[in-house]
């Protein structure tokens, strides 16, 4: 759905403190997004107290707790199943609005979804994003790429978690260990990117931008890369906006 700026966030096993633990599923209990569905772009979040506000259009805002509890059910993400727990109540109100079945699962606590093995350090784990929990990118490489565009883009497009100034593009192809806030982080994997990156996460309209542009100068064995799959090897501590990140 629509992403969220955070001005600070907790660092947890599986990435950033609440996010990607929910998951909207098709009928089979398989996942769902603005890959398929570029209408997801049009809902979007609110960070509250107590969980999520979703806002779609001018439809009253729907309420999403941080958590539920409940009966668990296997759910397919990619080639990874793993448990999760059905919020009913969001899963119809989903249904209603996009005019198809779906549900809404939650990742609960005792589901351990690891990493692949080879990008592992400590048996990491993750929520439900694409296989990493945590995804940088240097404010320098969208620069270079809205250099060459047309139409400059936002790094929403992105989806990043943590996003850092200074320095130059794709300095972050080359990270390994850094810090944050004393918080050590290992960058593990370039990301590859789909066309998630063509939908304009304002309007749910995509275009052929910025995939065709960063084809001609960012492919790496036939797969575009923008962007560091990272893994944290500290936990429970706060990063947050103007930390320093230091290469270790």
């Amino acid at each position: 759905m629509g992403s969220i700026a955070l001005n600070q966030s907790k660092i947890e096993e599986r990435g950033m403190q609440y996010d990607r633990r929910w998951m909207l599923c098709n009928e089979k209990n398989e996942f769902i997004s603005q890959r398929e569905f570029n209408e997801l772009a049009l809902f979007k979040l609110q960070l509250k107290s107590i969980g999520f506000a979703v806002q779609y259009k001018n439809e009253p805002a729907f309420d999403i707790p941080f958590s539920v509890t409940g009966s668990s059910e296997m759910v397919k993400v990619w080639d990874d199943e793993c448990e999760a727990i059905e919020y009913k109540k969001a899963s119809e109100w989903f249904s209603k609005i996009l005019n198809f079945t779906c549900k809404l699962f939650y990742m609960p606590n005792e589901t351990e979804r690891k990493i692949g093995e080879q990008y592992s350090v400590n048996n990491e784990i993750t929520s439900f994003s694409d296989g990493f929990p945590i995804l940088t990118i240097g404010q320098e490489s969208l620069n270079d790429l809205n250099n060459k565009l047309a139409e400059k883009i936002g790094i929403d497009r992105f989806r990043p978690n943590i996003v850092f100034s200074g320095g130059n593009a794709f300095d972050e192809d080359n990270f390994v260990d850094f810090s944050i806030n004393n918080m050590q982080f290992k960058a593990v994997k370039l990301c590859s990117r789909c066309i998630m990156i063509t939908i304009n996460q304002a309007t749910g309209i995509s275009s052929a931008e910025p995939l065709k542009t960063l084809a001609t100068y960012r492919t790496i064995n036939n797969n575009v890369m923008f962007g560091k799959n990272v893994i944290a090897l500290q936990t429970n501590g706060f990063v947050q906006v103007n930390d320093e990140l230091k290469l270790l």
